[in-house]
């Protein structure tokens, strides 16, 4: 009775401790807002629309280099003096440009991607249209991702249009194949690689700045991506005799998968836990949120792991954080509904976090599907990328041009759970950002591969100005 009376004395004094804490740190808002009026603004989108009415679309393991080569003929119509000053190295469809510096000890590459998705039906606007209404630019690829190419093109253009000649060698990297992993970037990388280019910092999307970013969380939020997980598409493949569906067989192919599913979807078997790159983002965030989240978050030395524990159970964002995770997306059986399928299967899609990358992920998942009797083919996939140092020169270099670029804008690393193009740069650059200083609302997020991608587009104007400051700050 007194050891438990003990305890309790404690924890409400460690409470106790927390909520004075919190108290006494001042509340900072992240009040940064694009300016209004700029009268370069509608010029930008004018350009951005042109670009996004050329459709893009990419086919995984489809050749479209002609395609590709009728786009570079709009960018160069839209970006002329990039395209006659800047050497331009173009493979299968990539493109490379190469603004030479005063010297090529610190080059940075800054990159984004030509492709789009495809575009299904139900848009309220034609995806290529690039309509420009409400203050928005309409279109597939609209924000992913021809609104930050357009922005580090026309950096350059205005920077030779001054007669600028940077400090450090510049890089412009744009691929036509990161939307399904293809051999693109790959390929840019070789050539800089032949080249013995080792670039000082890589920056692409990724992060961005985002509205709102978390819940109780009001605000622009500049998160820049230090990292993002593996992920890998995994088949879970269930064998059996097969015959007519009026003679049914205990487990069947698809009981078994059917069984597998929600075991893995009611006890999730991966670990919970934060890596030190997402305290430091909820830390950097929490002097910023509303009372309750504030208390947690400003005293993660008390509540990690109840956040830990907890908050992956209620919110997917959360859980994308914290762990790894499994999403099923597909599934195949017979062809009819009165035949039992010889074989059944499920496809997932996996992300892997740095605390439990790849293989023990994979691991863990793969014995749980053999208790099932389950076959498991990994279709394709990678491993988490590097960590960016978030204490390190790069890291401080890019926070320092938001603070710069966007005054009242609050900085904070960020782990993406999505793929880029970037990491097939970790084989030549140690500091891959994924930053893209676009504004992220939630509407510009839900139409990232959805249906009414646009863009408003009174961001344009500080997302030109970024780019212009990596350049001329880097010496």
């Amino acid at each position: 009775m007194k050891l438990v009376l003990l305890l309790v004395l404690i924890c409400l004094g460690t409470g106790i401790a927390a909520l004075i804490r919190t108290l006494t740190i001042p509340v900072r808002k992240s009040d940064y807002k694009p300016l209004q009026g700029d009268p370069r603004a509608e010029e930008y989108a004018a350009k951005l629309s042109q670009m996004v009415q050329y459709d893009t679309t990419s086919y995984a393991f489809t050749d479209q280099r002609e395609t590709f080569l009728g786009y570079h003929k709009v960018l160069a119509s839209l970006f002329p003096l990039v395209h006659e000053r800047l050497e331009i190295i173009e493979i299968d469809g990539s493109l490379l440009f190469h603004y030479k510096g005063l010297s090529d000890q610190k080059p940075i590459v800054l990159m984004g991607h030509q492709d789009v998705v495809p575009a299904p039906e139900g848009w309220d606007k034609p995806p290529f249209s690039g309509e420009i209404a409400d203050g928005k630019v309409y279109g597939r690829g609209s924000v992913d991702t021809k609104c930050s190419c357009m922005a580090f093109f026309q950096a350059a253009e205005e920077l030779l249009a001054e007669g600028y000649v940077p400090e450090q060698d510049v890089w412009l990297s744009t691929s036509c194949t990161e939307e399904w992993g293809g051999p693109g970037c790959p390929a840019l990388v070789a050539e800089l690689e032949k080249r013995g280019v080792k670039p000082w910092l890589v920056c692409d999307e990724g992060g961005g700045i985002y509205t709102d970013p978390m819940m109780g969380i009001r605000g622009n939020f500049a998160m820049i991506g230090v990292a993002e997980k593996g992920r890998a598409n995994v088949r879970f493949i269930a064998k059996g005799n097969g015959g007519h569906a009026s003679t049914p067989q205990k487990n069947s192919p698809i009981a078994r998968l059917a069984a597998f599913v929600c075991d893995v979807e009611k006890h999730c078997p991966f670990k919970s836990e934060m890596e030190p790159e997402t305290r430091a983002m909820l830390e950097a965030l929490a002097p910023a949120a509303s009372f309750p989240i504030r208390l947690i978050l400003e005293n993660l030395w008390f509540f990690r792991y109840p956040v830990e524990w907890f908050t992956p159970m209620i919110n997917g964002q959360a859980a994308a954080m914290l762990r790894t995770t499994i999403t099923f997306t597909m599934a195949s059986g017979s062809n009819a509904c009165n035949v039992m399928p010889r074989e059944a299967s499920v496809g997932a899609n996996m992300r892997f976090i740095h605390h439990q990358d790849m293989e023990e992920s994979l691991a863990v998942i793969g014995k749980i599907a053999k208790k099932y009797d389950l076959e498991m083919e990994v279709m394709q996939g990678g491993p988490c990328s590097k960590m960016i140092d978030i204490h390190g020169e790069v890291y401080k270099f890019v926070a320092d041009t938001v603070t710069r670029t966007f005054p009242g804008c609050v900085s904070s690393p960020y782990v993406l759970t999505a793929a880029t193009d970037a990491t097939f740069y970790e084989k030549i650059c140690d500091n891959c950002i994924r930053f893209a200083p676009i504004v992220y609302g939630p509407e510009e997020k839900k139409g990232i591969h959805g249906v009414n991608e646009a863009l408003r587009y009174d961001c344009l104007p500080g997302a030109v100005d970024f780019y212009k400051n990596l350049i001329r700050d880097n010496h």
